[in-house]
């Protein structure tokens, strides 16, 4: 069963045993935040018999209260949509990819920027490069390399496409890194999930050349051993999995 649909499933359990509880006059009528929180309470036992990924678990917890106060606030409607619109565009795409919008800090910039070949012109790749700010310091560092990033959010894509114009050895493109054909790239660097990792270097072994480099911030692959693991130093503990094809 797909994730998104595990969350939605979980969630009508939810929405269900709490209709049912008011029905039946189990739970009173009047303490809508008591229900809600049984509601999330029960969404987030259902994705945990579905064996959805852990991190749906503060969702399901949220969703229902959230909507609570969200109902007290007084709002306009038309902010609701306009929310939910932005939300969309920044990231619509993670449902369909299981990838979140993950940004790489200046530290990680830096330790990259150390383990990149040196002594040679390089072409390297970020898949869902999110603004771009990797490649672009990445790009001012080393001009005699190619930067090329792949972002398939909207809001990302368009700021890093317009941070990145003065640079002429960094572009950004706009679409699905699996359709990406990668055997012009000596360098791989992916911030993921550990969803799709497997996948992806099923699919690197398949197109890059000999020698080529996989940099996986923070998820390593499953099914292979990494030549080197680097810690970046931050403050949030990035590690950095380097895998050779």
């Amino acid at each position: 069963m797909p994730p998104a649909l595990k969350a939605l499933v979980a969630q009508l359990v939810g929405f269900g045993l709490m209709t049912s509880t008011l029905v039946f006059g189990l739970m009173p009528a009047d303490q809508p935040l008591a229900l809600m929180v049984f509601q999330a309470g029960v969404a987030a036992a259902a994705s945990l018999a579905l064996r959805a990924d852990n991190w749906w678990i503060p969702i399901h917890l949220a969703f229902a209260p959230a909507l609570f106060f969200a109902t007290r606030l007084g709002l306009h409607p038309a902010w609701y949509l306009v929310g939910f619109v932005l939300l969309l565009l920044i990231y619509g795409s993670s449902f369909r990819t299981q990838v979140p919008l993950f940004l790489s800090n200046r530290d990680t910039a830096r330790v990259v920027a150390e383990l990149l070949p040196a002594g040679r012109s390089i072409a390297m790749v970020d898949l869902g490069s999110g603004t771009g700010r990797l490649l672009r310091i990445l790009a001012v560092q080393r001009p005699e390399s190619r930067f090329v990033g792949i972002e398939s959010a909207p809001v990302p894509y368009l700021i890093s496409r317009l941070a990145a114009r003065s640079l002429p050895n960094c572009s950004m493109r706009r679409g699905d890194f699996w359709q990406a054909k990668f055997a012009e790239f000596d360098v791989v660097y992916a911030f993921l999930s550990p969803v799709p990792m497997p996948r992806l270097w099923r699919k690197l072994k398949t197109e890059m050349r000999p020698g080529s480099l996989l940099i996986s911030n923070s998820f390593p692959v499953p099914e292979a051993a990494p030549e080197r693991v680097v810690d970046v130093g931050d403050r949030r503990g990035t590690r950095l999995y380097l895998y050779r094809i």
